[in-house]
């Protein structure tokens, strides 16, 4: 039988309301030992308002809110009871001292949503789905969480697992009864069904490309020479007063990092200091920690000043950064007054001193590349926002091939049911590679045995992704990143 566990299931520190969590087969005695009344029988699904008591010394602990939830109707599948007291970290402590005492355990993490695994109350997606919602940093990732919570993803992996168990009976029972080969038609009909089942797993694992922003976010880093408004870019995507701004060049001389959104996407961005040599110790440092930022971001924005020559400074940054997934911006653009943005765009092939038109044309950015924008006044902001996103979402009109550069003003929550999480898109993938590898064997007329090797495997691949068939040391790395009291 399991043991009793007790956890805080609120966030520790100060606050209105703290809940203490008891799951196990004790946890209505334990709860009985520390209340004053000795003779409380709680009521499934029914709060109480009791006195807590100190069980040695019988003195008046807190008065709180008794909630009992009946096995095997229950979050985790066994008794529960949830203490809500007041919200004092030393009262909380002393509540979970006395239960310990009295012969509970200190929760694993995750071991709450472990139990209710093991109970059947919820599948292994289900589960990593709590915790995904817990994490969540913005409303988009929340509903992609509650979505897998309420068993969306199950449901979708649910057909798959059923049409591939239908064609193992088949060749399986091929294998056992019937002595030449399937007929011709019958082959077919069973290629034809596998190639629909490879087709929809690959259809789900290429939905994690935009799962994965809304689960991990994008690192952006603004890169550029000094004093080309890279800061006041910086307060104008946040919206906020965060970096210093000056007309002294080479006031950031560290790294500033902010986290905002586009369409759900929390965007982890990053001002650093700006590009150039110098015989400054503490810039020379600045610097190099820009260069690591820049090779460590998902894309950079390099921003030049359009109220200016392009330099040898913003042809070596440019030079730097070709290579890496990059958003080119022409800041300061209220400085130009009502002239053609074409015109400023082409300032960026405009250099100064002679030089050759190799490397004169390695400078110029075609039109279409680069972002116009006023950090002072706002203009351009919403397209560049729509411009980090844009190489990571397929377009609504893309055939899902290749990143594009351009999307419609769909948001991601219009984009439906997306994989997050990277346990599972790298299963969808193994098991769309195993049905791949039985759909060439079929061609080849090859034994049933080895047909049925990759749609076992296949089987199993899509078994792990909701627990059906994962190990035990898997389930304890999984449910160690889960936060305790859950």
């Amino acid at each position: 039988m399991a043991d009793t566990i007790v956890a805080l299931a609120t966030p520790a520190g100060r606050s209105g309301i703290g809940v203490i969590r008891l799951s196990g087969p004790e946890a209505v005695a334990l709860a009985r030992c520390l209340c004053s009344d000795k003779d409380y029988i709680p009521a499934p699904r029914h709060a109480s308002l009791k006195t807590l008591v100190d069980f040695e010394t019988g003195e008046p602990v807190d008065e709180a809110l008794l909630t009992y939830f009946k096995a095997p109707n229950s979050f985790t599948g066994e008794d529960v009871v949830e203490i809500s007291c007041h919200g004092s970290p030393v009262l909380l402590r002393q509540v979970i001292d006395s239960c310990l005492t009295l012969g509970a355990r200190m929760a694993e993490p995750g071991e709450f949503s472990l139990r209710a695994l093991a109970n059947g109350r919820m599948n292994l997606a289900e589960a990593e789905a709590i915790r995904d919602l817990i994490d969540a940093r913005t409303t988009a990732s929340a509903r992609q969480a509650v979505r897998q919570m309420s068993g969306e993803f199950s449901n979708r992996l649910q057909p798959i697992k059923d049409d591939l168990l239908n064609t193992i009976v088949v060749l399986e029972s091929a294998l056992e009864f019937v002595e030449d080969d399937l007929p011709e038609t019958q082959t077919a009909r069973l290629r034809d069904q596998l190639a629909g089942l490879a087709n929809e797993t690959a259809r789900i694992a290429a939905s994690f490309k935009v799962g994965r922003l809304l689960r991990e976010g994008l690192k952006v880093t603004l890169a550029g020479r000094p004093n080309v408004g890279k800061s006041s870019l910086f307060n104008a995507l946040l919206g906020t007063d965060r970096a210093i701004v000056t007309e002294i060049a080479g006031t950031t001389r560290d790294q500033i990092n902010e986290t905002f959104s586009v369409d759900g996407v929390p965007v982890s961005l990053i001002d650093t200091a700006g590009l150039r040599e110098t015989a400054d110790t503490v810039e020379s440092i600045g610097v190099e920690r820009t260069r690591r930022a820049v090779a460590d971001s998902d894309i950079v924005v390099f921003v030049v000043d359009g109220s200016e020559p392009v330099g040898d400074e913003d042809e070596q940054i440019l030079e730097s950064v070709k290579d890496l997934r990059h958003v080119l911006v022409i800041n300061k653009i209220d400085k130009i007054g009502d002239r053609d943005v074409g015109a400023v765009i082409a300032r960026l092939g405009r250099l100064e001193d002679d030089r050759s038109s190799e490397r004169l044309a390695a400078i110029r950015v075609p039109p279409a590349a680069a972002i116009p924008v006023s950090a002072k006044t706002g203009d351009g902001l919403e397209k560049l926002k729509q411009a980090l996103l844009d190489p990571f979402i397929p377009s609504a009109t893309s055939d899902g091939g290749g990143e594009n550069t351009h999307r419609d003003h769909t948001t991601l929550s219009d984009q439906g049911f997306l994989v997050t999480d990277a346990r599972h898109h790298d299963l969808l993938n193994r098991a769309h590679e195993e049905i791949l590898s039985s759909i060439d064997l079929l061609d080849q007329n090859a034994s049933e045995e080895l047909t049925l090797i990759g749609l076992h495997n296949a089987l199993r691949y899509l078994g792990q992704i909701t627990g059906e068939t994962t190990t035990e040391d898997m389930l304890t790395r999984i449910f160690a990143t889960f936060c305790i009291g859950k």
